[in-house]
């Protein structure tokens, strides 16, 4: 039984390191502008602290909605790797019925599953694919 999880792990890694890192630079970019602007705001017209509370929150929303897609991008690798498990040694049945054997190995990439026969046929596992 082998589990080859490599190609999607880097993937989803890279995608969710690339993601965190943009909100970083976002982040530091957005305090730096935020301190600018109060240096060299007009004093007889400061910045109205409503407006300035709401920039803060609307940037902290974002932020937490991009930590709470790397925390589902590692809920969905894990049910990936599940699955891929729980299918080695069953007999799968493409969708459409032209590929039908034991699965001996799994891939597990970005976009999903792919099952290795035994006659060595690769399948899709997806929607309309028969596991037995």
């Amino acid at each position: 039984m082998v589990v080859n999880a490599v190609g999607t792990s880097t993937q989803v890694q890279s995608a969710a390191d690339t993601a965190a890192s943009k909100t970083a630079m976002d982040y530091d970019t957005f305090l730096t502008l935020l301190v600018a602007q109060l240096k060299n705001q007009d004093p007889t017209e400061p910045m109205d602290s409503t407006e300035q509370i709401a920039q803060l929150a609307t940037f902290s929303q974002v932020e937490q909605t991009i930590q709470t897609n790397k925390s589902l991008e590692k809920l969905l690798q894990s049910s990936n790797l599940s699955q891929a498990g729980a299918i080695i040694g069953r007999t799968l049945t493409s969708a459409d019925g032209s590929a039908s054997g034991v699965v001996t190995e799994v891939r597990v990439l970005a976009d999903g599953l792919t099952a290795i026969l035994a006659n060595g046929a690769e399948v899709a596992v997806g929607a309309g694919v028969t596991v037995r």
